[in-house]
Formats: C-alpha cells, structure tokens, sequence
C-alpha cells in the first residue's frame, strides 16, 4: 500500500525559512521520479518542484526558483523541500505527489503559512 506522510510545516515569518519532509513506503522509492506541489485558499493545486528518481536533477515553479530546494534520500525513502526567503504568498497546504504505474498518490497535506 502506497503511503506518503507529509511533516514539517507550520507558521513561519517573511523571510524565514522551513524545511519539509514527506517520508514514502508500499513502493521502490528509488525508481520514481516525486514532487511537492501545493494549493493556496481558492486556488488550484500548482506544481512546486519535481526530482529525478536518483536525485540528479530538479526543476522549479518560477515562484519559488532561486529560493526552495527539492532533494531526497533514497535510502531513507524521503524527499524534502528546504523553503528559504518565503513570502506571505508561499501560504498553502504542501502535498507530496508519486505517479507509480500511471496512478497518482498524494500524501494528506502539511499547512505552511508566512506571516507576521
């Protein structure tokens, strides 16, 4: 059974930082691609970051280039998502995101809000 658990998040202040982790099992970690995608009040759900399985290269929303970092550890089964410099419009609930066999799984979520 595929599972994703989201932790991590919480109130932080513009300009700070936080660092998210979603902790994967019920599949073979390393050979899926993961993302982190995220859904602000009465909006979409819009692609933040996405790793190659082995972790050798990423891409980024434009909104968040230059200040969040996907990694993982495949021997922990793990991808993270450092936020750096937020901002008030970074406020959203995150999601984990693994398409394994052409089906989409989604962990439940982890509220980030940037205020002062």
């Amino acid at each position: 059974q595929v599972q994703l658990v989201e932790s991590g998040g919480g109130l932080v202040q513009p300009g700070g930082s936080l660092g998210l982790s979603c902790a994967a099992s019920g599949f073979t970690f390393t050979l899926y691609p993961m993302s982190w995608y995220r859904q602000a009040p009465g909006k979409e759900r819009e692609l933040v970051a996405v790793i190659t399985s082995t972790g050798g290269s990423a891409n980024y929303a434009d909104s968040v280039k230059g200040r969040f970092t996907i990694s993982r550890d495949n021997a922990k089964s793990t991808v993270y998502l450092q936020m750096n410099s937020v901002k008030p419009e970074d406020t959203a609930v995150y999601y984990c995101r693994a398409v394994i066999r052409g089906r989409i799984y989604w962990g439940q979520g982890t509220q980030v809000t940037v205020s002062s």
